[in-house]
């Protein structure tokens, strides 16, 4: 039987005026979305950027997404089959745990699922991110982007970020106004994970490590009332 229109009466966590506000339109806004989109994804974000969710939103202007509190989104949807906004939603709720958002949209999963699979930005990596290779600067004179060009195509580091990389853990020194390395110094290796300081090295070495991914858990389509896991779909 279709799922009753007639209001619910559903508590929120308790927060502060603003906060519940917001709360209040998170939570029916998901809710008007249900009711005008097909289908409705779970996705999580690796190393989250706003610059490129931007991008991912203009791409996808005729669709919506929220990022916000999962509880009040979770809410919204149903957490069980007697609270359920729509027949079976509560099974997509159950995947609305962690750093998660919701994504929905009338076009064909197949494809959004084809768009989101080959979908990637790399961009400097921050701290907390574990490093996917290892970086380690040569010694002698160091150069702008720390080894990973022939010197020949690269430039010294000027002199005035000396203290600066010293700073961040690089033993250098001044020889003659360039920065130099007495041996070897290994900035990260593979599975670090990585502080602030080695991040910003990276960084002034160009060395990028962070992809930023959507990674699509689960859907619900209205026409099925069924939920389809994504990564059993790929398997």
């Amino acid at each position: 039987m279709p799922k009753s229109k007639r209001a619910k009466i559903v508590h929120l966590t308790k927060t502060d005026k603003k906060g519940k506000e917001l709360s209040l339109k998170l939570f029916a806004n998901v809710q008007e979305a249900a009711d005008t989109f097909q289908h409705i994804f779970v996705f999580a974000v690796e190393n989250m950027r706003n610059s490129y969710l931007k991008q991912v939103r203009a791409e996808f202007s005729d669709s919506r997404f929220f990022f916000g509190k999962t509880k009040v989104m979770a809410k919204a949807l149903g957490q069980t089959p007697a609270e359920e906004h729509l027949t079976n939603l509560s099974q997509l709720t159950a995947h609305l745990a962690g750093n998660v958002g919701l994504f929905f949209t009338n076009r064909d999963p197949a494809d959004i699922i084809e768009y989101f699979a080959a979908y990637s930005q790399t961009d400097f990596a921050r701290a907390g991110v574990t490093a996917s290779q290892t970086f380690t600067v040569p010694a002698g004179v160091v150069h702008s982007r720390g080894g990973e060009l022939p010197e020949d195509d690269d430039v010294p580091l000027p002199h005035s970020v000396e203290t600066t990389v010293r700073k961040w853990g690089m033993p250098t020194k001044l020889d003659k106004g360039k920065i130099v390395l007495d041996a070897p110094y290994t900035v990260c290796n593979e599975g670090d994970i990585m502080n602030s300081h080695q991040t910003a090295l990276l960084k002034m070495f160009g060395v990028a490590m962070a992809d930023f991914k959507i990674d699509l858990k689960a859907y619900y389509s209205t026409a099925t009332e069924s939920v389809t896991e994504v990564g059993a779909m790929e398997e």
